[in-house]
Formats: structure tokens, C-alpha cells, sequence
């Protein structure tokens, strides 16, 4: 088990300069686009912030998921596909668990962190410009 984590922490560490690093900025920078888009449009459309209503709503929460997915499925696709290149470039093997955390590190988190305070400052500058 202690070998697991030290190659995990390892090999995350080792994205960070390694070849296709840009990935490491490209990724999130798109997922937060994204994020800020549907942070807008949920402002205007009056709808809570996103992250809290996954967390509080069971009756929305699968259709806030899918439409999250959504956004996200192609930057994720794509990040699997560049740290499966990764790993194929530094370590001549495919660690599938560590693809997959990096991948959603990269897209779905920034996203889910970025959506619902976008939503919040976009609403409440509209409540200050239209009282």
C-alpha cells in the first residue's frame, strides 16, 4: 500500500515538468471558461449556485450531474488521452486509476469550483444594477 502512494504522489509530481505540461495549465483554463459560461447563464436564469445544489438537491442532483458531464466530457476525454501519452512517453505503461484522477483533476474540479461563485457574483451585480 505505501508503495502505491509514493508512485502516486511520484508520478503526479512529475507532470509537472515533464513532456506535455501545458496540459497542466490548458485544461483547467478550459474547464474554467466553460465553468464561467454556465455560471453566467445560471445567473440569468435565476438558478442556484451549482456545486451547493449537487450537494443539497437530491431531486435536481443526476440532471445538474448530466448537464456538468456535459460541459466537461470533452476537456476530460482529452485529458485522459494526453496523460495516457504521458504515460506512455515516461513510464512505457498506462496506470489507469492515475490517469483517470488526473483527468478529473483537470477538468471536473476546476469546473465544479469555478461554476457556482461566477453564478453568486454575476446574480448579485444584477441585483445591484437592476434593484
Amino acid at each position: 500500500m505505501d508503495d502505491w502512494l509514493a508512485r502516486i504522489w511520484e508520478h503526479l509530481g512529475g507532470r509537472v515538468g515533464g513532456p506535455l505540461s501545458f496540459r497542466l495549465i490548458l485544461q483547467p483554463t478550459v474547464a474554467a471558461c466553460f465553468a464561467m459560461r454556465a455560471g453566467l447563464q445560471d445567473a440569468q436564469t435565476g438558478r442556484p449556485p451549482y456545486f451547493w445544489t449537487i450537494l443539497t438537491d437530491r431531486d435536481d442532483r443526476r440532471e445538474l450531474l448530466r448537464e456538468g458531464w456535459k460541459a466537461v466530457a470533452k476537456i476530460f476525454i482529452l485529458g485522459v488521452i494526453l496523460d495516457c501519452a504521458y504515460q506512455l512517453i515516461v513510464f512505457n505503461w498506462v496506470y489507469p486509476v492515475e490517469l483517470l484522477r488526473v483527468a478529473f483533476l483537470l477538468a471536473c474540479v476546476p469546473y465544479l469550483l469555478i461554476r457556482g461563485p461566477v453564478n453568486r457574483i454575476a446574480a448579485a451585480r444584477r441585483r445591484s444594477e437592476h434593484p
